[in-house]
């Protein structure tokens, strides 16, 4: 498997797996309508990058990053994966996880937030909590399910910077006995 930028032209072979996973409504919030140029827009002319995982010229999947927020929330990044059905179950949105972590710290992110991964969607959800992501909220019927009706969202956080270990202090001077007890006693006689 490759994973590589997706080029402009690359988009047109990417757009049936787009469209029938958006159109599924089980775990996209996109519009079910929405035409080529829309999707092409969002997907690949909003975020900073877009990449495409193939394989022999079969695309599997692609995946894109982009800042989750602005100004003070520019540290943190997101990313969308889409995986084709076929390509499903083989290690497709592992290696496109693995990738996007790898630019989102060339990038200076220094963490990863996922806003809405649909609770129902148990595949993802285990593959994101085994690649290091924490569920850190729940937003109650926030998705519409195409069959299961109102379901829950997940936000899930992955803190991506290296932790640096907190710097001790000098150990402080240990003080002799004569000393404490020539401290304590001039200390009183003074108070005297």
């Amino acid at each position: 498997m490759q994973i590589r930028p997706m080029a402009p032209q690359d988009f047109a072979a990417f757009w049936p797996i787009f469209r029938d996973i958006v159109a599924a409504r089980e775990t996209y919030a996109f519009d079910p309508e929405m035409d080529q140029a829309s999707a092409r827009r969002l997907w690949c002319e909003t975020p900073l990058e877009t990449w495409l995982a193939e394989e022999q010229g079969e695309i599997l999947g692609s995946y894109f990053l982009k800042p989750n927020a602005a100004g003070p929330g520019g540290h943190v990044g997101n990313c969308g994966y889409m995986v084709s059905p076929a390509a499903r179950g083989k290690g497709v949105a592992r290696a496109m996880c693995e990738h996007s972590q790898q630019r989102a710290r060339a990038r200076g992110f220094l963490a990863l937030q996922f806003n809405s991964v649909v609770a129902c969607n148990a595949p993802a959800v285990a593959l994101w909590q085994k690649m290091g992501f924490d569920i850190v909220g729940r937003l109650p019927r926030a998705y519409r399910h195409a069959t299961q009706g109102l379901v829950d969202c997940l936000v899930m956080y992955k803190w991506l910077a290296e932790e640096k270990k907190p710097t001790m202090p000098e150990p402080a001077a240990l003080i002799g006995r004569k000393n404490i007890e020539a401290s304590v006693s001039r200390r009183r006689r003074r108070e005297e």
